[in-house]
């Protein structure tokens, strides 16, 4: 008898456009994996979520929310609460992962290299919190939601933009050169891809715009760059405690002839996933179909310990 998966997705986060897409796209692919599917858009009831979860019966839950309660670790406390193995990561890494003040500082710890950074309060806007450019962006949003640069001769409140009510941000020194990702499964990075965008910069609009992004497989950097971003990811991901699949984001300065670096951005447990979006597409360059890739997630699910 095949199993049934519920696919959790839309939500209340800013993200739910994206959740949609990335729930139906692995939904499709389940029911194409073999899978009996039901679908579940969550709202902000919560006794209606558990109602429609338990009414599906689910052996495995499909995780493809994006943003708070999907990411942050409280659908998986949720779940855990329910008995339902889930995929993705468990509570305690996906909260660390979402919070990004607090991943960076693990990260450090580590030994892993990370851009300069700070925490500031929303009510100290007005002077720069440290020499432009830099990078001002939520500490629990994802998908690039609210993040701005603000560079040198820019006339504005540095923190003036920031769309969301909360008390503090993190500013980051801003890490020029190309933006690379690197997709994780289990303990093994599957490899490195570079994304590029005419705009300049990889936020919200060039990560889901049609035409807003390209994506080069493999990433054409120095081999050894290459690998110490795998390597990187694989680290993060173990420092996090992740499991499943997770994606790194990282920056690769090459600007300097002679002093490269990478620098480490934040780690998604909850990459989009849709049949185009990052992580499949790492996957179908390895030779892992998105039916494939969606079976093994699966096939991995568990509630914490």
């Amino acid at each position: 008898m095949s199993r049934r998966v519920t696919v959790l997705m839309g939500g209340t986060s800013s993200e739910r456009e994206v959740s949609l897409r990335s729930g139906a796209a692995a939904a499709k692919a389940l029911v194409e994996a073999g899978f009996v599917v039901e679908t579940v858009d969550v709202g902000a009831d919560i006794s209606k979520l558990v109602a429609d979860i338990a009414a599906s019966k689910p052996d495995v839950v499909f995780n493809a929310l994006h943003g708070r309660f999907g990411e942050d670790g409280c659908v998986q406390g949720l779940l855990n609460l329910m008995g339902i193995p889930y995929t993705h990561s468990g509570l305690l890494a996906s909260a660390a992962a979402m919070d990004k003040a607090f991943s960076r500082q693990l990260f450090a710890q580590a030994g892993l290299p990370v851009a300069k950074g700070l925490v500031v309060r929303r009510a100290d806007g007005g002077a720069d919190p440290m020499e432009r450019p830099f990078v001002v962006k939520p500490v629990n949003e994802g998908s690039s939601v609210g993040v701005y640069i603000m560079k040198p001769g820019d006339n504005r409140d540095p923190l003036g933009e920031w769309p969301f009510q909360a008390d503090h941000v993190l500013v980051e020194e801003f890490v020029p050169g190309r933006e690379l990702t690197v997709a994780v499964m289990g303990d093994k990075a599957l490899g490195c891809l570079e994304i590029t965008s005419e705009r300049g910069f990889y936020d919200y609009d060039a990560k889901y715009a049609p035409g807003g992004s390209q994506h080069i497989m493999p990433a054409p950097v120095p081999a050894d760059i290459y690998a110490e971003a795998c390597r990187l990811a694989v680290e993060a991901h173990k420092v996090l405690g992740c499991r499943g699949v997770s994606r790194a984001d990282l920056r690769y300065d090459d600007t300097q002839a002679g002093r490269s670096r990478l620098v480490i951005l934040e780690v998604n447990t909850q990459p989009g996933m849709t049949a185009t979006s990052l992580v499949p597409d790492i996957a179908s360059y390895c030779g892992i179909s998105f039916p494939e890739l969606v079976r093994w997630m699966v096939e991995q699910a568990e509630c914490d310990a």
